[in-house]
Order: structure tokens, then C-alpha cells, then sequence
């Protein structure tokens, strides 16, 4: 027998969140689909909530109950079997916000990611001064300690854009954040010599909004958008005052999707946007 997730992470809660959509969508109760299952009412209901370590063989006897034929769907599902990835971010669990830790997870699995930000550069392309001076500055403040973690955190999540397989990513990140100026001069010049040298590797690409732009959608908010191995499966994680926010629904998907791609519109092409990065570090 599997045994049950004491917590199960984002991404177990949102593998039974879709085969919850699933059953749904076959307009099946919990407990038809338990008796189509062999299992019971109790059982599928741990399994929609991550609570259940369920197998990819179950997962696809459930996806014919439930009359799914999107076979790419099913395929990624299986993908999402099992317990938790035991990866290097389990080092931080009891250490850090469960959220904060499953975001690593999501990228680990990303298949491609987009982010944009207006007043912060985003995680995945801060250098470790940068992410000191940002972390080191919230309400209320965190213990030393608690500022270590976060920063050895936030700088181990950017292995996904090194090594063998790195992971594309497209950035769009608005002139404020570029002139925010955390951390002084110097720690801002050496953040944005970083945008400029990572910008340079072929499957990262940065595109800046420059003030002249005007007006855009969600000025206001910083997106961090993952791939899923099909579009059904994608994940946003919104930044805000109370911590991360992890969306999934299709609406939401298809108004975020939207929301980056007028935002690219909106941003210089990356060489122009390097050109720019460049005279803001001379204006320092």
C-alpha cells in the first residue's frame, strides 16, 4: 500500500486537482469513481488532494474511467506519479515556507519558463548581493539565519538555466527594476553586468520595457510562468506581500499567456535591451 503525503507539495496537489477535473468532466461523483476504481469514496478524494502517492498505472486506469483520450495529457499526468522529488531543495524543508520550496520542484520540471517584473529583477537572474539587499529589506525582517537560507535558496533554484539541459527562459523586466538601485552602485552594477553575461546564453532571453512604453498589462505584479510538458498542465506563481501564489486554472493560463505576450510587445528586442541594461550601469 502507498502511503499518504503527510504534506504534499504544489505539484501532487495539482496532479489530483486534474484528475479531479477529470472525473468532473465524466460527471462522476467520488464514490462512482471509486467503485469503478476497485478502491473507495475515501480513497479518490486523498488521491484529488495529493494526499495519496498514487502510480502511473493508476492514473491511467482513472484517465479510462473517466473517458479521457488525450493521450499527451495522460502521458504527462504519469510523469507526475510518485511521492515528491527528493531534490536539493529538500535540504531547506522545515527551514523555509513549503510554497517557497515547491516552487524549485516546479522549475526543476519546467519544460520551458517565462517571468516578468516591474520593480525587482527576477529570482532566477539575481546575483547572491542582490538577493541579500531585496531579502534583507522585508516586513518584518527575517533573523540573519532566516536571510542565509533565503539567499542560498533563491541562488541554488538557477542551476535549472546551467548544465547539460539548461531550461529556456524568456524575462521581461521593466527600466524601473534596472535603475531600482538595491544594495548601492556597486552591487547594482555587478547585478546588471549579470543580466547582460546570462542574456548572452542562447536559451535565456531578456527583453527590458523601456519607460517611454507607457502603459502595460499587470504593471503591477511579478509573473513566473512554467511550462508543463502540455499546455493544460502550465503553472503561474504571482509574488505578493503574504508569500507565493500557484495558479492552474485554464482561464487563469490563458489570461497570464496573454498578459507576458503583450508584455514582450510592449519591450525592446533583446539587443536593444542590452544596449540599455549598459547605459543604466554607465549612469550609476
Amino acid at each position: 500500500m502507498r502511503p499518504k503525503n503527510l504534506t504534499a507539495t504544489v505539484r501532487q496537489r495539482r496532479l489530483g486537482a486534474e484528475l479531479r477535473r477529470l472525473r468532473q468532466q465524466a460527471e462522476l461523483t467520488t464514490a462512482q469513481a471509486g467503485v469503478l476504481d476497485g478502491s473507495s469514496q475515501p480513497r479518490i478524494s486523498s488521491i484529488e488532494s495529493g494526499r495519496y502517492a498514487v502510480g502511473a498505472d493508476r492514473v491511467r486506469a482513472l484517465a479510462r474511467s473517466y473517458s479521457c483520450t488525450d493521450e499527451a495529457y495522460i502521458d504527462a499526468l504519469t510523469e507526475m506519479t510518485g511521492g515528491r522529488t527528493r531534490g536539493w531543495w529538500e535540504e531547506y524543508r522545515g527551514m523555509l515556507p513549503p510554497d517557497t520550496i515547491d516552487l524549485a520542484e516546479l522549475e526543476h520540471h519546467a519544460v520551458s519558463m517565462r517571468a516578468s517584473s516591474v520593480i525587482h529583477i527576477p529570482g532566477l537572474l539575481q546575483t547572491r548581493a542582490h538577493a541579500h539587499a531585496v531579502i534583507g529589506d522585508v516586513v518584518p525582517p527575517f533573523a540573519p539565519h532566516e536571510v542565509e537560507h533565503r539567499v542560498s535558496y533563491r541562488i541554488k533554484r538557477q542551476v535549472v538555466l546551467y548544465g547539460e539541459n539548461p531550461t529556456p527562459l524568456s524575462v521581461v523586466i521593466h527600466e524601473a527594476a534596472l535603475r531600482m538601485g538595491f544594495g548601492g552602485p556597486e552591487v547594482t552594477r555587478a547585478q546588471l553586468k549579470h543580466l547582460l553575461d546570462v542574456g548572452e546564453l542562447d536559451h535565456v532571453t531578456i527583453k527590458v520595457v523601456p519607460f517611454g512604453a507607457g502603459t502595460f498589462p499587470s504593471s503591477g505584479a511579478s509573473i513566473h510562468y512554467m511550462a508543463g510538458a502540455v499546455p493544460a498542465l502550465d503553472t503561474i506563481q504571482l509574488d505578493t506581500d503574504h508569500g507565493a501564489a500557484f495558479l492552474d486554472a485554464q482561464p487563469q493560463l490563458v489570461k497570464y499567456r496573454t498578459v507576458l505576450d503583450r508584455m514582450e510587445a510592449c519591450s525592446l528586442e533583446p539587443a536593444k535591451s542590452r544596449d540599455l541594461i549598459r547605459r543604466v550601469a554607465t549612469d550609476l
